[in-house]
């Protein structure tokens, strides 16, 4: 990916918000839009635009697909995540997802957790 497609890429707050969580851990949809208050709609769209410009990958477990930084994209593109990582550490917006984020962890509403338990109780 040349510079301009990389630019153009990131060239949305959301999908920058959705890189900020992927930086941190690998995540399903239904987590990110939850933490991001977005819809499911936009929000795959922002991720599948993420993953055909080659910044993600993603994986299939159960009915769940989980989304991560590309690895051969964090690699061959270090400065930039440095770069990113301090940008967001200091902009407030960003800071609040990954508050989101960890609550959303401690409280075990993620997805997958929540389906698990639903499933649990039903028996």
């Amino acid at each position: 990916m040349n510079l301009a497609e990389i630019l153009k890429i990131f060239g949305d707050e959301c999908r920058l918000r959705i890189i900020n969580l992927l930086l941190e851990q690998r995540l399903c949809v239904c987590d990110i839009e939850k933490i991001l208050g977005t819809t499911q709609s936009n929000t795959s769209r922002h991720l599948n635009k993420l993953k055909v410009a080659g910044v993600l990958s993603s994986t299939k477990k159960s009915q769940w697909i989980y989304y991560s930084m590309n690895e051969r994209f964090l690699q061959e593109n270090e400065k930039l995540i440095e770069f990113l990582k301090e940008k967001f550490s200091q902009q407030e917006i960003f800071r609040q997802d990954l508050i989101r984020l960890k609550e959303l962890k401690e409280k075990g509403e993620e997805c997958e957790h929540v389906l698990t338990n639903v499933q649990r109780s039903d028996i």
